[in-house]
């Protein structure tokens, strides 16, 4: 093996070169320019470093998988690149000027945040991907994040078992894109404010794209205020239902028993009834009047007599599952549409995960809100990244056929892909060295978001 001579140069080698990409895609919006005019805590003028640069270089951490504060330091090397790339105008701030200046702007900028990602989409564009019904499904969930052994403000017992937050996120089209999200106490029912939140991400769908929506939530958002919402916001919908006093497993069985004409026995000891059944819901509209509406019901109850391995039950294992709808799907369709539903779950995986947005940097819940916040602008701007490098002719070829990759791979493969920066005179130069596989499909992705 021959040993290797490592030495130091001059040269402006940059190892996330894709943070260029990041800033042609927010350097379109209105969003900087509107942070760059508010006051900071409403009596006194910005400093020096605007908000707009404050956001930018937490959006541009973001994107590298990276919450804490101080991993901006990384970028003092050569804040010059880093300017350029993000679009900061004044210059990179330092650890403690980013800690204080988002405790300061905290939660103020909601709005603007979620208008801005809207704008984004827009600008390029770009609609959600609908399912095979011509529907652009948008699913809503519960996700608690881990923050134990910290004293952080908001922070309680989790339904997990362990102590942390529980936000709300809306993802929207079969790609996953963030549409709304809401950072909220761990202890908090996720049934607490979601309709609030449910009119808000209904809003912003709308917004997104100008086909119809199909609502997916779990059995935790099974209320009638909700179902009321969506009925009179014209979408469709698949809400798992859970069993109400007076209904039990049993009962569901000896009903189904009787009037079930789905009948299967997929093997020996388990028998499957699947079918429809209808029951009036009540609910207020928006200008509080109380009505009654005739709702389908989806069930598949399961019996089991023996288990896989044919061992008998003394009792009866019986499983009951239940699903509201508005569709006029066949009943196997709204149960695998329900099932697509836990499609989110991986969403939730690679935001806390491969972007390791789990364990918030601050212990002020509104600061940690704006991360969160912040984070749909990052999340989204990777998953464009995504999607269109799959367009790519020049991609490096898969095995098999490729939908979407993860964050993380995005991240590694072109937001972290090194290059050579020059300057001559008011020009700069990022070249991509020859033995990067996807310098091909970098440049495709580069040239369809400066272009616009």
């Amino acid at each position: 093996m021959q040993k290797l001579i490592i030495e130091f140069s001059d040269e402006r080698l940059i190892t996330p070169s894709g943070l260029s990409l990041v800033g042609q895609m927010l350097g379109k919006s209105n969003f900087i320019k509107k942070c760059n005019n508010m006051k900071v805590d409403g009596k006194r003028s910005q400093s020096q470093i605007k908000n707009g640069d404050i956001l930018l270089s937490y959006i541009g951490l973001l994107c590298q998988g990276k919450t804490a504060y101080e991993d901006i330091r990384e970028m003092s090397a050569d804040p010059d690149y880093y300017k350029l790339a993000l679009g900061v105008t004044r210059t990179i701030p330092s650890a403690e000027t980013l800690r204080q200046r988002m405790d300061v702007i905290g939660s103020s900028l909601r709005s603007e945040i979620l208008d801005a990602n809207i704008e984004m989409f827009n600008t390029y564009n770009i609609q959600p991907s609908p399912i095979e019904k011509d529907l652009v499904p948008v699913d809503l969930d519960v996700t608690p994040m881990d923050n134990s052994k910290t004293h952080k403000e908001g922070v309680s017992y989790t339904y997990k078992g362990f102590v942390g937050y529980s936000p709300m996120m809306a993802y929207i089209g079969t790609e996953g894109f963030l549409v709304n999200t809401e950072l909220r106490e761990g202890k908090q029912h996720c049934q607490c404010n979601t309709p609030e939140f449910l009119r808000h991400t209904l809003k912003y769908s709308h917004r997104l794209t100008d086909k119809q929506l199909l609502i997916r939530m779990d059995s935790g958002n099974d209320a009638a205020e909700n179902l009321g919402i969506l009925i009179e916001d014209g979408s469709w919908f698949i809400v798992k239902r859970n069993l109400r006093r007076g209904e039990s497993k049993q009962d569901w069985l000896d009903q189904v028993r009787e009037c079930c004409k789905d009948i299967r026995h997929p093997r020996d000891g388990k028998t499957v009834y699947v079918g429809s059944s209808w029951k009036d819901v009540d609910y207020k509209d928006s200008e509080g009047n109380n009505k009654t509406i005739t709702m389908r019901i989806v069930y598949e109850v399961i019996e089991r007599t023996s288990d896989k391995d044919g061992q008998f039950l003394m009792i009866p294992d019986i499983e009951c599952n239940t699903i509201w709808t508005n569709l006029g799907w066949s009943d196997d369709d709204i149960i695998k549409g329900y099932h697509a539903h836990g499609e989110c779950e991986k969403y939730h995986c690679e935001i806390k995960t491969d972007m390791d947005v789990e364990r918030f940097p601050s212990g002020k819940f509104d600061t940690n809100e704006l991360v969160l916040e912040l984070t749909v602008l990052a999340y989204n701007i990777l998953r464009l990244i995504c999607q269109e490098s799959l367009k790519s002719k020049r991609a490096p070829k898969s095995k098999h056929p490729v939908k979407r990759r993860r964050i993380r791979t995005v991240i590694s493969n072109l937001i972290q892909i090194a290059g050579h920066v020059t300057a001559h005179g008011r020009r700069v130069t990022l070249a991509l060295g020859r033995s990067n596989i996807w310098r091909q499909a970098f440049m495709d992705v580069y040239k369809r978001f400066s272009l616009v």
